[in-house]
């Protein structure tokens, strides 16, 4: 089949004429799975990978006029990504009106509520459904198989034929190609051997494995930008994502969602999606599948990160289900004594009123829970076809009349920022979402404040602004407890997560009306209409401007100002506020310059101080001001060069047990052109690391990991065991001897137990009942003086995400980098308990250790790839060597360790 350009228009039509098929080939017999693959869905020991997948849609494809299948786009190791559409023949020939339909309710501006009821009678409900992006949770890219051709040849008769007449089915065989490939590889390769449930060495994304569900509105992989794309493209009412964890005796758990679901999710949507769930639920029961619960605990529907809740934001209905595991597609028994201590008297509730007693449980179990769930949701979107058009019509109309009547009226987004680009990164991924953004023409004055021309506005009166509105605004975690003497419940992923502060932007909210000066002074930003997937959408964000920035419609003209090289001299001096100085500094390295970095003044009195500046020299003019307009610097010429540094070899670590921030990192570092080596196990243990890397990084990872990783026997030997105590030896001999390690969040633990450092996690043996923060952004006072927190602002907001917070013991050399305040509370978005354990403390710490430095950072500096405010952490840390550090060590007086609290103490 044709791929298709970006241009809606012309995508619209190549489709529509694509699916004018042969109608000889539509009266073919319809392929059975086994027929294609060599084996029935559900077997025993065996699973289809992604390849024998997509061999079947082809096959079904080509037989029956019922199927459509189109590529999307490429995944990050290079695969053609496909949906099938699935309907009857007459509404895929019909389809692009259908989608018409879809987009203009889901986008109601100007529409009435008659025009409205019109298009819903005459439109098809689309309905998204995926095969799963979690690899290791197998069954759901082979229940997508057999569901295609259970709909094909209306295998439940009358329902099968409701849904093919009613509905337009959106079906991703897969939504991570990729990781269904290396899990079914690994599988096969392991089979009938002592290891063959043991997990995957590697990640099951190329980057982030398990986060891939986490990067919904961060956008960073390729991924999810086609799984966006696709969704702004056909904008389907409903969206079902399954996923694999129910713990037994539940065999399922699914919709209504546990408590706090977010207070911008429009109250039709979320009842339609609590509809769906029961109706999964009852259809389940009635064929005689026991066991499925409903998520009045654990699973609640606030973050707005993962790939499918993101469109919750959009008004569609999101069915998300949890189905029972097994291994792969190895058989397991479960009995009574398996299940939660809670569940073992099989005693029936209000939300789990069917049990399952226990037994074998098999792939093919999963896949036909799978295959009801999927059904049930596409027979009720058949049955309620009109209405559920409808709802998505008001709940579009709502959200506008709310933001007609009351504030945000629009957010203000300035140009001037410490870091340009990183306001064009934050607004180019609200734009691949489809949230309009205009820009003003002319300065205008409005609550005060006079915003320049180039201002971007982003005005909330459109059906899709609960997203805008959720991630630019502060979360404010609600205090749930089933009784005023109970602990407090949970958040069950971040509870804050606020862009502008995570990426240090200024965002300035409009509280009131816009006056008709503002009004008239805004204009649209030019670019296409969200359109198809193209060649360009397969390369990254690379976090750069200009035209190395693939990506689509309005968020491809939202560009920086440009880049600009003032002063005179010899020498580009970089403020590293920006990001980009770091691309900046590794390319010029690249070219064959110098680099030497400039201090900072220490403050007074304890006071923060100033931040240093990296200085390239050795380049022409041409080089320099190609340099600063490929990167849309703000940059000075300086005739000062300072000590020239040599460019560090910087070694990851990257675990066989597989480490997700790891990932994450290595992905940062790659975009940003970072010159770094993988150490693995192996390498570490081999000692002598000195004469390979000058730093050493060790992600976000708990100490068991990086010291004992796998035991034996649990999977193959050369995946067994961490570094062990060889490795922690020669690590240490490796800082004692002058080099750099840099730990972060729950690596730093492992620095502090097993170098001896005379540093103290004040929270580490402090329960949830106590002390707790789940992933929110807090508050910390840093010394840009120190070479590691050069660029970042005195008052820099972190990703606190069950992190550390240190005290020093008697001992201690080295430098606070980060502090907690004395009084009042951190927290500026998200959920925090337990402030007075804070207080005072610090949240980074250079501790000299020999002649080197172990750099502990109390938080994760490139969460997830958005904290652009503190990524200057990460790769600071990364450069800082005995070069660096003997130019500047930062500021001795910067903190003074508090007095511990005794025990009664209640804090601020």
């Amino acid at each position: 089949m044709p791929r298709f350009s970006a241009c809606a228009l012309v995508a619209g039509v190549l489709f529509t004429l694509s699916l004018h098929k042969n109608p000889v080939l539509g009266q073919q017999p319809v392929p059975t799975p086994e027929s294609v693959i060599g084996f029935a869905i559900g077997e025993d020991f065996k699973l289809a990978s992604y390849d024998q997948s997509i061999a079947y849609f082809r096959a079904l494809d080509e037989a029956s006029d019922r199927v459509q299948l189109v590529e999307v786009g490429r995944t990050s190791e290079g695969r053609a990504w496909y949906i099938a559409l699935i309907s009857d023949p007459e509404n895929l020939a019909n389809v692009e009106r259908y989608r018409e339909i879809s987009r203009r309710l889901a986008h109601p501006e100007g529409l009435t509520d008659a025009e409205a009821r019109a298009l819903a009678k005459e439109g098809k409900a689309i309905v998204a459904i995926d095969g799963g992006l979690h690899s290791s949770e197998t069954a759901h890219g082979q229940h997508t198989i057999q569901l295609a051709y259970d709909l094909v040849s209306e295998k439940d008769g009358d329902i099968s034929r409701a849904i093919l007449e009613n509905v337009v089915l959106v079906l991703w065989p897969s939504l991570n190609p990729d990781g269904q490939e290396m899990i079914v590889d690994w599988y096969n390769s392991n089979l009938g051997t002592p290891y063959e449930l043991a997990s995957l060495p590697r990640l099951y994304q190329k980057y982030i494995g398990h986060d891939n569900n986490r990067d919904g509105y961060g956008l960073n992989m390729i991924e999810s930008r086609a799984a966006v794309r696709v969704n702004r493209y056909w904008e389907p009412q409903v969206i079902y994502s399954h996923h694999m964890t129910s713990p037994f005796p539940a065999t399922i758990w699914l919709p209504p969602y546990a408590d706090p679901i977010h207070p911008f999710a429009h109250p039709l949507i979320n009842r339609t999606m609590s509809m769906m769930g029961m109706a999964a639920a009852q259809m389940l029961d009635e064929r005689g599948m026991l066991g499925a619960t409903h998520m009045g605990t654990g699973y609640d529907a606030w973050y707005p990160g993962y790939i499918d809740f993101v469109n919750l934001f959009h008004n569609v209905v999101i069915m998300f289900s949890e189905t029972g595991l097994h291994g792969y597609a190895t058989p397991r028994f479960y009995s009574v004594n398996d299940f939660p201590q809670e569940d073992r008297g099989l005693n029936p509730g209000t939300l789990h009123s069917s049990l399952w007693p226990g037994g074998w449980w098999r792939l093919k179990n999963s896949v036909d829970v799978m295959l009801t769930a999927s059904t049930a949701t596409l027979d009720v979107a058949a049955k309620y076809r009109e209405n559920i058009l409808y709802n998505r019509y008001q709940a579009g109309r709502d959200v506008i009349a709310l933001h007609t009547k009351g504030p945000p009226y629009a957010y203000f987004v300035p140009e001037d920022q410490r870091d340009p680009v990183a306001a064009v990164e934050l607004l180019r991924r609200l734009a691949f979402q489809d949230i309009e953004i205009q820009r003003l023409q002319r300065a205008v004055e409005f609550q005060g404040r006079v915003f320049q021309a180039g201002t971007w506005v982003i005005p909330m009166a459109r059906a899709n602004a609960s997203l805008a509105h959720a991630l630019l605004s502060v979360q404010e975690y609600p205090e749930i407890r089933v009784h005023p003497d109970a602990p407090a419940d949970q958040p069950y992923d971040v509870a804050g997560w606020t862009l502008p502060y995570q990426m240090d932007v200024r965002v300035f909210e409009a509280g009131s009306p816009l006056t008709q000066e503002v009004l008239s002074a805004m204009v649209p930003i030019e670019g296409e209409a969200v359109g198809w997937a193209s060649e360009d959408d397969a390369a990254p964000f690379d976090m750069v401007t200009g035209p190395g920035f693939n990506t689509h419609g309005t968020a491809a003209g939202i560009v920086p100002p440009p880049g600009r090289l003032t002063g005179s001299g010899a020498n580009l001096s970089l403020d590293a506020s920006q990001n980009n100085t770091f691309k900046a500094v590794n390319q010029a390295w690249d070219m064959g310059a110098r680099v030497s970095f400039l201090p900072g003044q220490p403050g007074n009195d304890g006071a923060p101080g100033s931040g240093g500046r990296y200085v390239i020299s050795g380049l022409g003019s041409s080089q320099m001001e190609r340099l600063v307009s490929n990167l849309a610097l703000q940059a000075e010429r300086s005739g000062r060069p300072g000590t020239a540094v040599s460019r560090p070899t910087v070694g990851l670590y990257r675990p066989w047990q597989a480490s997700i921030d790891e990932g994450w990192t290595r992905w940062l570092l790659e975009r940003f052109d970072f010159e770094f080596v993988n150490l693995y196990n192996a390498d570490v243990r081999a000692g002598e690391l000195l004469e390979r890397v000058d730093v050493i990084i060790l992600p976000d990872m708990r100490g068991r990991q990086i010291l004992q990783g796998a035991a034996k026997g649990t999977t193959r030997p050369q995946y067994v065991g961490g570094i062990g105590d060889l490795g922690v030896r020669a690590l240490d001999a490796f800082v004692r001897e002058g080099g750099t390690l840099v730990c972060m969040n729950g690596s730093t633990g492992f620095a502090i137990d097993q170098l001896n450092l005379p540093v103290t996690n004040v929270v580490g043996g402090l329960d949830n009942e106590v002390f707790y923060a789940p992933g929110s952004i807090l508050e910390v006072i840093v010394d840009p003086s120190h070479p590691v927190m050069t660029g970042m602002p005195e008052r820099s907001k972190i990703m606190f995400a069950r992190s550390p917070v240190f005290s020093v013991t008697d001992g201690f050399e080295g430098r606070a980098l980060a502090k907690y305040q004395e009084l009042g509370t951190p927290l500026l978005s998200g959920y925090l308990l337990g402030e007075e354990h804070l207080q005072g403390y610090a949240a980074a710490l250079d501790v000299f250790h020999g002649d080197g430095h172990v750099i502990l950072l109390g938080f994760r500096p490139q969460w997830r790839a958005q904290s652009y405010g503190t990524f200057p952490g990460l790769f600071n840390g990364a450069l800082y060597t005995q070069e660096v550090a003997g130019i500047a060590s930062g500021n001795p007086d910067f903190w003074i360790p508090p007095t511990p609290k005794e025990e009664g103490d209640e804090g601020s």
